[in-house]
């Protein structure tokens, strides 16, 4: 249904970076962001597909990961890249990609490595964009609004402590902190990026870093971005650059996000094409009948307690790798990870019906116990994600499950009758969020 873009691979010397191209634009945008970074199991996130998808929608879009992070070749963490590294890596991933110029953005410390190649390659730049971004991170008294060495100091001992643990995510992503789900998600995709030591290595580059001479340089069309409430790097910070490069168009974003891929997305999303393109295009939807499978792990959080992070990242590898088997088996169309749970379409409730009580089956062994919600209605297929109330409404079915339970909506076993699958019915419910009153019932043989 949707496609995760084709992982390639560019060279710079020994080192070998993993990059995607996704779209057709006639304009190249190359995104490069924080060490946060996976370009295979980003798409696992509904609201970071959509926005990588919503940025292609008017470009030839080209992310990668930067040496050592992500798919990229792993680095010694006594060695992180500097940025004149990091900036032949940019040229490296374009010439691999056919990209002769390109529009670049840059998230956070991204920012600083798209000043460096715009005024080392100006003839390869066609404009500038950066989110999050800054000149300089450490305060010095030329530089007042900078991060003191004390803070700088207890910040690197908490990420080396504390890790890809969910409630580290909110550091960056505030938005996701209310939804369990998203923020574990989050905090696997934080590992699965780099190691600990990784981080802290990356960070004491970043922190070390200072491209304030190179900001008189920059010659380029360039947007800054910024959340003004983001307390990771403070929106002085983005106010600093834009006053600093001639021309500069500064915006200042609602919220808190560090990144973009989430709460931001849309918004980041139409004030790049706005600049790029001059105008804000529409996103195409498409809206079909559909069914909806969302699966849960009941007490996700207490068992990664129980575990550890170690143990219990490689029984959700297993778990993942195991609903995905089931999933191929059954006709359905994965759309994300949920960090301990599964969203996908299915072309009719039969099958997804009988996917679900096979992944009940499947993670018996691992002893895990899943939730699991079917429903039945249209949904939007946009280029951007998908999306709609059945979808919404789906996830509140999933709510209502209890451990090892399947449960459909009432508009379900209409369209299975024939199939041999037998139901009991579970009363009507107020759903969260959907409007009525909603019939449930349990599968309680296929």
């Amino acid at each position: 249904m949707f496609e995760v873009p084709e992982t390639r691979y560019a060279r710079n010397g020994d080192i070998h970076l993993a990059y995607q191209i996704l779209g057709d634009g006639p304009v190249d945008l190359v995104l490069f962001g924080t060490f946060v970074s996976h370009v295979e199991l980003i798409w696992e996130d509904v609201d970071a597909a959509s926005f990588l998808r919503r940025l292609a929608s008017f470009s030839r879009l080209i992310i990668f990961d930067k040496r050592g992070v992500g798919m990229s070749d792993p680095l010694p963490t006594d060695s992180p890249p500097t940025l004149e590294e990091r900036l032949e890596d940019v040229r490296a991933v374009m010439d691999a990609a056919g990209s002769e110029t390109a529009v670049l953005f840059g998230n956070s410390e991204g920012a600083q490595l798209g000043v460096l190649f715009a005024t080392t390659y100006p003839d390869r730049t066609r404009a500038l964009v950066m989110m999050g971004g800054f000149a300089k991170i450490r305060r010095t008294p030329d530089y007042p609004i900078g991060v003191p060495d004390a803070v700088i100091d207890r910040t690197m001992a908490y990420l080396s402590d504390h890790w890809g643990e969910p409630d580290a995510v909110g550091v960056v992503l505030p938005s996701v902190m209310p939804n369990e789900a998203k923020r574990s998600w989050w905090a696997q995709f934080a590992r699965r990026s780099t190691s600990p030591g990784g981080a802290v290595s990356q960070f004491r580059m970043n922190w070390d870093a200072d491209i304030r001479h190179l900001l008189p340089v920059v010659q380029v069309p360039t947007l800054v971005l910024h959340a003004e409430e983001d307390e990771w790097v403070r929106v002085d910070s983005a106010r600093y650059l834009a006053e600093h490069i001639a021309g500069a168009i500064f915006v200042a974003l609602p919220g808190g996000d560090h990144l973009p891929y989430v709460e931001l997305g849309p918004q980041v999303a139409e004030e790049v094409q706005e600049f790029v393109t001059g105008s804000r295009g529409p996103v195409e939807t498409d809206r079909v009948l559909a069914t909806v499978l969302f699966t849960d792990i009941v007490g996700s959080t207490e068992r990664a307690a129980q575990e550890g992070d170690e143990p219990w990242a490689r029984l959700i590898d297993g778990h993942d790798r195991d609903v995905r088997r089931q999933l191929e088996r059954f006709g359905g169309h994965h759309i994300r990870s949920t960090g301990d749970g599964f969203l996908a379409l299915f072309d009719g409730p039969a099958r997804a019906i009988r996917c679900g009580e096979a992944i009940h089956e499947v993670v018996k062994p691992q002893g895990l116990s899943v939730r699991v919600g079917v429903h039945t209605g249209e949904v939007e297929l946009r280029e951007d994600g998908v999306a709609g109330l059945a979808v919404h409404l789906c996830a509140r079915v999933t709510d209502v499950a209890g451990p090892g339970e399947l449960l459909v909506s009432g508009v379900v076993p209409a369209l299975v009758v024939g199939s041999g699958i037998e139901f009991e019915d579970r009363g009507h419910h107020d759903l969260k969020g959907v409007p009525g009153l909603w019939q449930l019932l349990e599968v309680t043989g296929t």
